[in-house]
């Protein structure tokens, strides 16, 4: 079995659909091809954050600023249930507090991030009184949240159904050559090939992507039900989120954060623990995350890791909360830079990301790609 088409790609997690919804929308004949059933990777393991507020000045914050314009588009087209009504980001302690105002009065006004900082009786007027035991919180007006398990089939279903993108799902791709894609569906026949196969470097292109050098860095993730009603409608991160991400990690006020951190809980910096809460849309919330860093993601999760977790999470939310489901995430990490978009070969490329944030900047990194590869930029 042959096919022809204009663009052939490899993976269905949000980079691969960024790819093809980039090219669709502007009348190509594209497939896309994946080894599983349905999506299993870190698009679907993720907390469904698409983050403005944490990106760092410059490329990172631009493409954020551009995908959330998609993800507003996708929300219409696709019927996604999108959150757009930003994110909180909690102080507990003067250190983190100073570092949310050092960053309010500086780098978020000279870079145009919508923000908004909360304390006294704004912060204790939120959500009735359940966060008033924190000293601040940052609200990130620009930042939007959604149950990516549902949301990835929904993105599907849309381009399938109204962009006639071309899905073979548990596929395997045995062999990508310029021009020519073989798989267990076929031969296939295309000028151009794009490759988003997430934290798999082995399988397709290996020398190629090898040279990268990536890594994968895998996570403990739960999903549980608040003991209070508190009918949250945000995502929600704490202090220690800002020495991770590049909005707040290299301002000088961070680096006190960080050493209370080593000083009063070092495990959580050993185990890479910073805390994010996301609602899903049945009253649950999901928590996480640890951050281990390899060639091969361990299988085995360690207990204490998730308890830590979750005693950040009850602070947090000020309720217990119960565990209904443990899973792992997964996503590629550790790259020469924050993604990569490379020629592999004449007409074959490959886009990997590089960082957790795939949700929050991949839909307008895969519209600058398909732009480039179709000369228009």
């Amino acid at each position: 079995m042959t096919n022809h088409s204009d663009l052939l790609i490899v993976g269905a997690g949000i980079l691969g659909l960024s790819h093809a919804y980039a090219a669709a929308k502007r009348g190509l004949r594209v497939h896309v091809f994946e080894r599983s059933a349905t999506p299993l990777g870190a698009s679907v393991r993720n907390f469904g954050q698409a983050l403005v507020t944490g990106q760092p000045p410059g490329t990172m914050l631009e493409l954020a600023r551009a995908s959330r314009e998609i993800w507003a588009d996708w929300q219409q087209l696709a019927g996604l249930q999108l959150k757009r009504n930003g994110s909180f980001l909690f102080a507990r302690s003067e250190a983190e507090e100073q570092l949310l105002e050092a960053f309010c009065a500086g780098r978020a006004l000279e870079h145009g991030y919508r923000v908004e900082l909360l304390q006294g009786a704004a912060l204790n007027d939120l959500y009735g009184g359940q966060f008033r035991h924190h000293r601040a919180a940052l609200h990130g007006l620009d930042d939007q949240q959604l149950y990516s398990r549902e949301a990835i089939p929904q993105l599907i279903d849309y381009l399938r159904r109204d962009l006639g993108v071309q899905f073979h799902f548990s596929t395997l791709v045995r062999d990508i050559q310029p021009g020519q894609l073989r798989s267990t569906a076929g031969n296939f026949h295309a000028p151009r090939i794009v490759l988003c196969s997430g934290h798999d470097y082995q399988t397709l292109l290996a020398d190629q992507i090898a040279a990268l050098q990536p890594q994968i860095c895998r996570l403990q993730m739960l999903r549980a039900r608040p003991e209070a009603n508190l009918n949250l409608q945000h995502a929600l991160l704490t202090g220690l989120s800002c020495v991770h991400y590049g909005a707040f990690a290299d301002l000088p006020e961070a680096a006190a954060v960080q050493a209370q951190i080593l000083r009063e809980a070092p495990h959580l910096h050993e185990h890479g623990i910073h805390l994010l809460i996301s609602p899903t849309p049945y009253g649950e919330v999901i928590i996480g995350d640890s951050h281990d860093y390899g060639s091969d993601p361990s299988p085995f999760n360690a207990e204490q890791v998730d308890n830590w977790l979750l005693e950040l999470a009850e602070q947090t939310l000020g309720c217990r909360v119960r565990v209904v489901e443990r899973w792992q995430g997964v996503y590629g990490a550790r790259g020469p830079a924050p993604f990569s978009f490379l020629e592999a070969a004449p007409g074959v490329h490959v886009a990997l990301m590089h960082t957790g944030v795939g949700m929050s900047v991949g839909p307008a990194m895969a519209e600058g790609n398909i732009a480039r590869l179709l000369e228009e930029a």
